[in-house]
């Protein structure tokens, strides 16, 4: 965990604790000190080949170690963020492995099983880190595959049991099931038939490998390189693996068997009541990754952020200009690395949103009639679109701030010891792992518009850029805009074929998407700083959250300007704001790094190598 500035109040550690970490109870954060330490000193064992399974095995076995025991290790979301957060800080490929492991496997079994009795003994030795779980979802033969699932379960009446089979090779999944000499579990996506009839896409439970390699029916490709995160991927074929009644996922379905005698053939209910509904209520597990996906995003660029701040501040230069002055003192690597503190603050603080909306404590959707989210492009915004908002934002900011600071920290930016490499190529990843993010954004837009405009913001007295509360107030009015454009250009057009309507505005209604998610971050930013207590954090964090907010809006400069919310004279101040902010920030700075950084983001390159120096001659 943080190692926290000893001249910090009580009541400022704990507010700095709860922001960091989440709403964890005191044994939650002895736990998660205790992993940070088991990841330190564990061995990541071999990326590929023989030991790679053990080892592997060992790390998801200190990730459980840090959960709840037992069928509680799902219960706590905060707890779950923070483990997997705590993960990715220090091995992206092992947070991977985690997130499938616990929040899709065993979320899946947890969530859609209706008798988890008849997943033993699978299920507890997926909880104790005795297997490793897996999910099967995509598709290898095209896009979007979820939609149009190819891999088949046909109900068996004789008993009740269901044949898998992969029908054609474009059904082959593709995931991280590669992982030899361990046994392996996996929840599975397919389309159920019962009586030759398409009844939609459920999860079953398979069972995959165990010590000696694929279990009868399933088929495992070679191993398919992906260097940049690497896992043990392959893709999976089925060939008619019976699969036992109780590890059908139903979720509430029933297939009522017929008899011979009578002549009546099986009897299918399924609450979900369409195809529809039921792909998204399959889907939904999805809604604990996503609200994990913030708190992993915030911990790794708190972490790169921290490392670029140091880097420039001990970097001397020889540059003509200033001889001797460190990295720090210019302007352009101020506005990247204290930008990249900046918007590791707001995705910490969108990081405490997104857990807020998983565990209720704030609403799903704003106060309205009461509606079903219909599926749109994509199942993802209907399942949860404030959480798949958070999910597709926070990864691409975090991408997007781990690729600069890479780059601005020069020839050690790149070194695999100092995983800026492994936290970008993470991020740009789950950008479309998890839901495609900009397909989350197309959805989100689409259905902001086929919503209609809504209230217009209220006016207020007018705010400087250099205020935390002017970006949340600037991209409100934005969002307006772009609806009332998209309006306009006939988004809502039911008379209309609904491709012919929207192909040419997918771009608007994608930017719509991702306005609507930013301005989540933007007002968790200032929901936070209001909620603080001790003025010294406040002081501290006010103007870190006003620059994520001028530099977001010079992110933006070109829509707002186009749609007006941003004028041409106001965005000419932008950078001389900015420039105020960074000093404010750089008086707050040894506070900062203090509260965001960690011992291991000062390493001193060099400190550890061993030297072989030549015989004398």
């Amino acid at each position: 965990m943080t190692t926290l500035a000893p001249t910090l109040s009580g009541n400022a550690r704990a507010e700095m604790l709860r922001l960091l970490h989440g709403p964890c109870d005191p044994a939650a954060l002895a736990a998660l000190a205790s992993l940070r330490e088991a990841l330190a000193d564990g061995d990541s064992g071999p990326v590929h080949g023989p030991g790679r399974g053990v080892a592997l095995l060992g790390r998801l076995r200190s990730l459980a170690d840090a959960l709840p025991p037992g069928d509680g290790i799902l219960d706590d979301p905060a707890r779950l963020a923070a483990v997997h957060a705590h993960a990715a800080a220090a091995d992206p490929s092992l947070c991977l492995a985690g997130l499938v492991h616990h929040l899709l496997c065993l979320g899946s079994l947890t969530e859609l099983s209706d008798d988890q009795n008849g997943l033993e003994p699978r299920l507890s030795a997926l909880r104790e880190g005795r297997a490793k779980g897996v999910y099967l979802i995509t598709e290898v033969g095209q896009a979007n595959s979820h939609l149009d699932t190819g891999t088949r379960a046909d109900f068996d009446p004789a008993d009740g049991s269901f044949v898998l089979h992969t029908p054609e090779p474009g059904a082959a999944k593709f995931g991280s099931a590669g992982t030899r000499g361990v046994e392996q579990t996996g929840v599975v996506l397919a389309r159920l038939f019962v009586g030759g009839a398409d009844r939609g896409v459920f999860a079953f439970m398979v069972g995959l490998t165990d010590e000696q390699g694929p279990l009868p029916g399933v088929e495992l490709s070679d191993p398919i390189a992906l260097d940049a995160l690497p896992l043990d991927y392959v893709q999976v074929r089925f060939h008619h693996v019976r699969v036992a009644a109780a590890h059908w996922l139903s979720d509430g379905a029933r297939i009522a068997p017929g008899g011979e005698s009578s002549g009546t053939a099986a009897m299918f209910h399924d609450p979900a009541g369409s195809p529809e509904q039921r792909l998204q209520r399959t889907l939904r597990v999805g809604q604990g990754l996503w609200a994990a996906m913030p708190a992993v995003a915030a911990a790794t660029s708190r972490r790169t952020a921290v490392q670029a701040v140091h880097y420039a501040r001990t970097r001397r230069t020889q540059s003509r200009l200033a001889p001797g002055v460190p990295l720090l003192a210019y302007r352009s690597q101020q506005t990247v690395v204290l930008g990249a503190l900046a918007d590791a603050f707001a995705l910490t603080c969108a990081a405490d949103g997104a857990l807020a909306v998983r565990t209720g404590v704030r609403a799903a959707v704003p106060p309205g009639p009461e509606r079903e989210e219909a599926m749109g492009f994509t199942p993802w915004a209907a399942v949860s679109r404030p959480l798949a908002a958070y999910k597709a934002v926070t990864v691409r900011m975090a991408a997007r701030l781990t690729a600069e600071c890479q780059h601005r920290c020069g020839f050690s930016g790149q070194l695999t010891a100092n995983r800026l490499a492994g936290y970008r190529d993470f991020h740009h990843a789950f950008d479309t792992a998890g839901g495609d993010s900009q397909l989350i954004f197309y959805d989100i837009g689409r259905s902001l518009v086929e919503e209609g405009l809504g209230r217009e913001p209220e006016l207020r007295e007018p705010l400087e850029p250099t205020s935390p509360y002017w970006w949340p107030a600037l991209l409100r009015r934005h969002q307006t805009a772009l609806v009332r454009e998209l309006l306009w250009l006939g988004g809502a057009d039911a008379s209309r074929d609904p491709f012919e309507r929207w192909n040419p505005l997918l771009e608007r209604a994608g930017l719509l998407g991702e306005a609507y998610a930013t301005l989540l971050m933007a007002d968790d930013v200032v929901r936070v700083l209001d909620g603080l207590r001790d003025p010294g954090l406040v002081r501290a964090l006010t103007p870190l959250a006003a620059l994520h907010g001028a530099l977001s809006a010079r992110r933006w400069a070109g829509s707002l300007l186009t749609l007006g919310p941003l004028e041409a004279a106001e965005s000419a101040t932008l950078s001389a704001a900015v420039d105020r902010l960074c000093d404010a920030v750089l008086e707050q700075l040894p506070l900062l790094l203090e509260l965001f950084g960690d011992p291991e983001d000062h390493r001193v390159q060099g400190a550890t190598l061993t030297w072989t120096r030549g015989a004398a001659s």
